[in-house]
């Protein structure tokens, strides 16, 4: 650990034990959960990336855990679209042709669930900073929302790890089309953040002034949910 990091360790662990001598309220929780987040961008910042694998680390497909929260598993509607908006200047909608059609990324990393287990696949798709590009993200909406038709899931990102170089759209998974367990037609995936905050069976993005949430993190998760 280099000596910067350990000062930000010990100032989390001394605003930590503040907790102690403070009465707990709604407002100190939230100033709590900003700190925590301050703290997190700093570790899990934009230009940290994950090493990238070689094919023999990959995990077969039928060993890598997925998991949805419908009673059955999601399937696309007809005439499946994305829909990007909020504050951009070009709102758009995009269908899975045209994302097809923007330039390629393939990566090879280690998936990090929650839960403690990890799992190794490549991912293929379209960096979110393209998408960005091209509707105009407004540079002040520092969030990012992503939504789906998986009974409404839903979580939102820091701006900074939804536009980092190894955060995409993914449409791919292993050299194919992606599978309808795993997120079809799209999903976010991310080498930067835990498994609960890439969403599955994308619908919508948003960018925002504020973070909306999320379905796991309005349960008690963490917001930021870095690796």
């Amino acid at each position: 650990m280099t000596r910067r990091r350990l000062l930000v360790a010990v100032a989390a662990g001394s605003a930590l034990a503040a907790c102690e001598r403070m009465a707990v309220g709604s407002g100190f929780l939230e100033s709590l959960g900003r700190w925590n987040a301050r703290v997190d961008r700093f570790l899990f910042g934009p230009a940290r990336l994950a090493g990238e694998l070689p094919p023999t680390a990959t995990t077969p497909g039928n060993a890598f855990p997925s998991y949805f929260i419908s009673d059955d598993m999601p399937f696309p509607p007809a005439g499946w679209t994305l829909k990007v908006g909020g504050l951009v200047a070009r709102p758009t909608t995009f269908s899975l042709d045209q994302l097809q059609q923007m330039t390629r990324i393939d990566m090879r990393v280690r998936h990090h669930c929650v839960e403690g287990w990890s799992a190794v696949a490549s991912w293929h798709g379209v960096r979110l900073r393209e998408i960005a590009e091209a509707v105009g993200a407004d540079p002040h909406a520092g969030y990012v929302e992503f939504r789906s038709f998986d009974s409404g899931y839903w979580s939102s990102w820091d701006r900074e790890s939804a536009l980092h170089k190894q955060t995409l759209l993914a449409y791919g998974m292993d050299g194919e089309n992606l599978m309808p367990d795993h997120g079809a037609p799209v999903r976010v995936y991310s080498a930067v953040k835990l498994g609960y905050k890439m969403v599955k069976y994308l619908t919508e993005v948003n960018f925002l002034a504020e973070p909306s949430g999320g379905y796991w993190e309005d349960q008690g998760y963490e917001w930021f949910g870095g690796v």
